[in-house]
């Protein structure tokens, strides 16, 4: 094939019929008559000889061949864009630009509030739109559709970039006259109260909970299973502001992130314990798509929130560290 005598546009074409699977909102993408993105699509049909896109059940569904395509085509659009645009630095006072982020709820309530200050500080009319995890996918990050993701993560797909924001413990928050406090707090004081279960990552619409599946319920009971004990849940939330209000009620104990547990040290009504049980820490994480690796724009938000979080990590570090720090029974600390 005589390269020359190829239109790259069809190849544009090609990348934004393969993320839409709509010949519709493909063309409407572009700013094209749906004529042509048809007319596109015959022509592409012809160059690579395979049908690429087919109608099925489930709306226009791509063939193996465009499959394989996808990425590579998605990267030569990619050097193209970084070949023909001059890169200028990101003109944070004067930008206007909407940043999309999605934030599980303990990120929301512990990083977000701070970045939403620095934005308002150093890029005014900058937009921030927060997003759930179950508003996102996987394949919106990869496309570039969403900006960030800012999460705790079991899984995350090799292409995405991702820096690790800081590494996190778990705290017990409860009621100041919790009548659990009146004796040690043990593990068998603990496992004799009723519990607030709070968790909701990764991505994807939310289902309810079964308290049996403990493999589902997260680490908290995951650590409990592996001791052969398991905690009385009286409430299941998906969102730690409504756990820590909860945890209010003079019965109940929330087992939660440190940093969440600190935003309430200055509440008087509760108290805020080590767990008497090793609980593994995870690590919050934000992650993007290549495709916007070397965006400057995107540079700059990343950078942003890198400091913002360790300006929190540097303001937590005294209250944090006995959580760090904490001598479980029966643990020794190289086994942490």
């Amino acid at each position: 094939m005589d390269i020359s005598r190829v239109d790259l546009n069809l190849l544009v074409y090609l990348d934004v019929l393969l993320r839409e699977r709509n010949v519709t909102k493909a063309a409407n993408h572009l700013g094209i008559t749906q004529p042509a993105m048809s007319n596109g699509l015959r022509r592409l049909r012809d160059l690579f000889g395979d049908p690429l896109l087919v109608r099925t059940s489930e709306g226009m569904t791509a063939t193996e061949r465009a499959t394989e395509l996808q990425p590579l085509v998605r990267g030569i659009l990619s050097d193209i864009e970084r070949a023909v645009h001059e890169k200028t630095a990101f003109a944070a006072m004067e930008s206007q630009r909407v940043f999309r982020i999605m934030a599980s709820d303990y990120a929301e309530s512990c990083l977000m509030p701070r970045v939403l200050r620095r934005i308002r500080q150093e890029a005014p009319h900058v937009t921030l739109d927060v997003l759930t995890p179950s508003d996102v996918s996987f394949l919106d990050v990869e496309q570039g559709r969403l900006d960030m993701a800012i999460n705790r993560f079991d899984k995350i797909p090799q292409s995405f970039h991702q820096k690790t924001l800081w590494t996190e413990y778990f705290a017990c928050l409860m009621n100041a006259r919790n009548p659990i406090l009146r004796e040690p707090f043990t593990l068998d004081t603990y496992l004799d109260a009723s519990h607030i279960w709070v968790s909701k990552t990764g991505f994807g619409v939310g289902v309810g909970v079964n308290p049996k599946d403990v493999q589902r319920l997260g680490w908290v009971d995951e650590a409990l299973s592996l001791m052969g004990r398991k905690r009385q849940i009286s409430v299941f939330t998906r969102h730690y502001q409504v756990a820590m209000l909860l945890a209010e009620q003079h019965d109940l104990i929330a087992t939660l992130p440190s940093r969440a547990a600190w935003l309430q040290k200055d509440n008087p009504n509760l108290v805020v314990k080590v767990p008497p049980f090793e609980i593994p820490p995870f690590e919050l994480k934000m992650a993007w798509s290549p495709l916007l690796q070397h965006n400057t724009d995107h540079q700059w938000l990343r950078r942003l929130i890198a400091e913002v979080a360790e300006e929190v990590d540097t303001e937590f570090a005294p209250f944090g560290a006995q959580f760090e720090s904490a001598e479980v029974p029966g643990i020794h600390p190289s086994e942490r």
